[in-house]
Formats: C-alpha cells, structure tokens, sequence
C-alpha cells in the first residue's frame, strides 16, 4: 500500500495541510515526549519552543532532528544522566551545536560566517579568507 500512488484527494489536501506522513511523525514524536519524566519533558519542550522560534521551521529535516532529539533524551532519561549533564552550563551552546549537525545548522553557520566576514572587511580589518564560502 505504501508503494501506491497517492489519489488526487490526497495529493490535494497535503497540497493544502502539508505532508500527511509528517504530521503522523510528528504526533509519534509529541507521544514519545510525553512517555519522559517530568524534568526531561520539560527540558525537551524548552528545546522544543526555542527550535520553533530559531531553528527549521518544518519538513523532513525538522522531524529527523525532532527524532533524534526524542531519541537522545529518552537514552538519557534511562541511563539518569543529569538534564545539566545533557546541556553543559549555556542551553543556548548546547542547541545551536545540535542544530549544527542538520542541512538548516550547516546553512545557519555559513551564513553568520559570511556575515562576520564582511563586516571585517568593511571595517577595514585584516581578515584572512580562511574558505571561499562568500
């Protein structure tokens, strides 16, 4: 069944509402969180609003991060690692280094490269071009 082509209705709606296998996902992921103690749920829907303001805004590439989110803390739910242990002293570091391990953290990176790299330029100082990414 899952080899079938999709009918018009189908192909139409997810037109309209988005990726229906995505939304299934996504409610797997939202079951999965729920199943976590207290302090890991609330630690994962803190990344969670944080990834919802900064990091990608849906997709297959969300949901695989989502994924591995769920999949990391609920290993460290079971093996009692500490929530500090997890983010290290700065949440912010923590995020922005797992995001960096998808398409979107990759474009961020060279993107906030770039920026720096022109302002340097602009300001006049002396800035090796350490890649040929701008």
């Amino acid at each position: 069944m899952a080899d079938e082509p999709k009918s018009r209705y189908l192909q139409y709606l997810e037109i309209v509402t988005g990726s229906l296998e995505e939304k299934k996902r996504y409610r797997q992921y939202k079951a999965r969180i729920k199943q976590l103690p207290e302090n890991y749920r609330i630690a994962v829907e803190a990344l969670e609003r944080y990834l919802m303001h900064f990091g990608p805004a849906d997709g297959a590439g969300a949901m695989a991060m989502y994924e591995d989110l769920a999949d990391l803390f609920e290993q460290s739910a079971a093996d009692g690692t500490p929530i500090r242990d997890i983010f290290g002293e700065d949440p912010v570091e923590f995020v922005e280094a797992f995001v960096a391990n998808y398409p979107i953290g990759q474009y961020r990176a060279r993107e906030r490269h770039r920026l720096t790299s022109a302002v340097e330029r602009a300001a006049g100082e002396d800035t090796a071009r350490k890649d040929r990414t701008d």
